[in-house]
């Protein structure tokens, strides 16, 4: 018997232009900075980010309770369109729940909504127990991307934003 299985949908709306929205994507020090469910750090060490067809996005999630409990991520990029578009997959390795080798794909689109950004995210296929830790782990990630984006620049632990 087969195993049902479920794609992640999250609709989610941004106060910040989809420029800024992909920048946090994109660039390593914010993608490590709100990447990950509040019981995870994301060390800018793990980080390293290649954002085109082919490349690649790759980060370890470090429980903040227990260090030794790390879920590194490490996705291959399809289709990039910059500001609009990120398509790419992870392939499962020692994930509970998911065969080794099953291919997990990921879109991430950045549509300008008002003054500010709908991202809409598909990811799976997933196990029934896997979409619920997906969906809390984007959930609770988003939460941790909302403050970042509401944080002025200069008050960032990145370089400047263009204040125009």
């Amino acid at each position: 018997m087969t195993e049902t299985t479920y794609e992640v949908n999250i609709s989610r709306y941004f106060d910040a232009a989809p420029e800024l929205v992909y920048r946090a994507f994109t660039d390593p020090e914010q993608l490590a900075q709100w990447f990950g469910p509040l019981m995870f750090v994301v060390p800018i060490d793990t980080v390293d980010v290649d954002v085109r067809p082919g490349g690649h996005w790759k980060l370890t999630m470090v429980g903040k309770d227990n260090p030794e409990w790390r879920a590194p991520i490490n996705a291959t990029f399809t289709e990039v369109v910059e500001n609009q578009l990120i398509v790419g997959y992870e392939t499962a390795e020692s994930i509970p729940g998911i065969e080794d080798g099953t291919q997990m794909s990921l879109s991430i689109e950045f549509i300008p909504e008002g003054d500010g950004t709908r991202l809409e995210l598909r990811q799976g296929p997933f196990p029934e127990q896997m979409r619920e830790m997906s969906e809390l782990g984007w959930s609770q990630s988003f939460y941790k991307l909302d403050a970042l984006l509401a944080t002025p620049a200069h008050f960032r632990n990145t370089p400047a934003e263009d204040a125009s």
